[in-house]
């Protein structure tokens, strides 16, 4: 008959709190992960939440570098140092600013 007490194959209490809080961050960890992966998936894979214009066209001589979007207007920042103003409804150039 073994006559040793059952508290010796026992962790002591601090490895067992220490054990159960590496445990809740790990599965913290892992909820945190997947959850910024969801995000990712459904905010890229919608794809562009501007209608972009069919065809621009650019004054002659003009190569566009950079295009931004407004409410109601969309820009062509041309190689020639121009901001190209376009009327997002009809297409129309609506202003031309020149950068110094």
């Amino acid at each position: 008959m073994d006559d040793t007490p059952a508290t010796e194959d026992r962790d002591p209490l601090n490895l067992r709190v220490l054990r159960i809080l590496v445990t809740v961050l790990t599965v913290t960890m892992i909820v945190g992960l997947i959850t910024v992966v969801a995000v990712f998936v459904t905010r890229f894979e919608s794809g562009s939440p501007v209608a972009l214009p069919d065809q621009v066209t650019l004054p002659e001589g003009e190569t566009a570098r950079a295009v931004t979007f407004g409410p109601d207007w969309y820009a062509v920042v041309t190689a020639n140092d121009l901001i190209l103003i376009y009327d997002r409804a009809s297409g129309d150039l609506r202003q031309t600013v020149t950068i110094d």
